[in-house]
């Protein structure tokens, strides 16, 4: 909660610093990365440096933290915070390294609003900073005891067991530990970090789910190869090297599990909706579900491109169909891509309780809105942002509550960017 003092403060420079939170974010990472260029080269995107995707992120959620202190103060921001201490976390990030960003955002502010950053206006969104950082240092320090890691220490190597090409751009390779003990536990639907080293030497890291269930004696990641656009920096500098590089008996360097989009344990009603590679956290879910005998009424949603380009296409099929009260629907916008599921559209098979499952394939893109869904459901969505604003907009007008509403982001948080914190729950 904001001071006092500062409230007003805050309240009454609010709307200048966020017209200016582009500017704001782009003079802080101009500053950070002259003093530190190792950072950009090591621990940030370097991609969506390229293309202003993590200062945008950056914005939003700055903005997002401080409405909420000015409009709500008594509320807590905690799915603001929660994703990124978890993506932190993955990261390795520490306490110390906030006095670093601290001092350059700051400095960053003072030198776009210029003259208007009073002594006062200053120490105000010094407090805001602050706010913000302990709340997420404090994150952090429980994520990783619970990791049971010192503070940053979260990176090891793995050993490459198998690869299996999922689809013409992704490709699944299995993990296990170098000294043969099993993987250490982790929640449906979290992830992991994966550092490698580039040609030009620079160790770049990106975040790929966990696409099995957890239960396991080792860890599956799903990588889709990226491809950016012609003479740009790639957009898939990590995914590219790791599609030709990444091969049985090879290392990988991999963070421990992080994540805050979960499956808990319960028995009320699911609804798993993803779209492309999106898919990864809800087999992790679905793989959960299947090999507990869960008896919870599952709807599952995923839209594609085509079949052929539908990872993990009959896994899915196959974990739902084993489940006792499930419905599998599945969207292709190209309906003439060779789908082999085509002709048994609208088909029901039985599964091994006795129980029925159904699956649907559709043309189209993926449309929620003649849906039944059981009162009680919550929903976890990961894809692309349109697609995951589209089903929570559906979700939201057939009345489920905006809190029962969970989504994953692969890359910056843009949603961040164009929403307000109570529709980032």
């Amino acid at each position: 909660m904001l001071s006092a003092q500062s409230l007003p403060v805050v309240r009454a420079t609010l709307p200048d610093v966020g017209a200016n939170l582009d500017a704001v974010t782009d003079a802080f990472y101009r500053r950070l990365f002259d003093e530190r260029p190792e950072l950009l080269r090591d621990l940030f995107n370097r991609a969506n440096q390229a293309s202003g995707a993590q200062r945008q992120a950056l914005a939003g959620a700055v903005a997002a933290f401080a409405t909420t202190l000015v409009e709500r103060p008594d509320d807590r921001p905690d799915a603001i915070l929660a994703r990124i201490a978890h993506k932190h976390a993955s990261l390795g990030i520490t306490a110390d390294q906030y006095e670093l960003v601290g001092r350059h955002l700051l400095d960053a502010v003072a030198e776009v609003l210029g003259d208007a950053v009073t002594p006062e206006v200053g120490a105000a969104w010094q407090e805001v900073y602050w706010l913000m950082a302990n709340a997420l240092i404090a994150r952090e320090a429980h994520l990783y005891t619970q990791a049971e890691v010192a503070a940053g220490e979260v990176w090891r190597d793995m050993e490459i067991a198998e690869r299996t090409e999922e689809s013409p751009d992704a490709v699944s390779l299995t993990l296990r530990r170098t000294d043969g003990l099993p993987t250490e536990p982790f929640l449906p639907g979290q992830y992991v970090s994966v550092q490698v080293e580039l040609p030009d030497g620079a160790r770049q890291i990106r975040q790929y789910s966990l696409s099995s269930a957890p239960d396991r004696k080792t860890w599956r990641i799903t990588v889709k190869r990226e491809r950016g656009a012609a003479g740009s920096l790639p957009a898939g500098e990590v995914s590219t090297w790791l599609h030709a590089n990444a091969q049985p008996g090879g290392l990988l360097r991999v963070s421990r599990p992080f994540g805050d989009l979960v499956l808990p344990d319960g028995d009320g009603p699911v609804l798993l909706a993803s779209a492309g590679i999106g898919v990864t956290p809800m087999l992790s879910m679905l793989d959960h579900l299947a090999r507990t005998s869960s008896r919870r009424p599952v709807t599952v949603v995923h839209a594609d491109r085509s079949a052929a380009g539908h990872a993990h296409r009959d896994e899915q099929d196959e974990l739902v169909m084993r489940l006792p009260d499930a419905t599998l629907h599945v969207w292709y916008e190209d309906a003439g891509s060779g789908n082999p599921a085509a002709d048994a559209a609208d088909s029901t098979a039985e599964n091994t309780d006795g129980g029925g499952a159904s699956r649907f394939v559709h043309e189209g893109r993926a449309d929620l809105s003649g849906f039944d869904l059981p009162v009680g459901t919550t929903a976890y969505l990961c894809g692309p942002l349109p697609f995951m604003r589209a089903v929570r907009g559906q979700l939201l007008e057939k009345g489920l509550d905006p809190a029962a509403v969970h989504y994953e982001v692969f890359g910056p948080d843009l949603w961040l960017s164009s929403a307000a914190p109570a529709d980032v729950a």
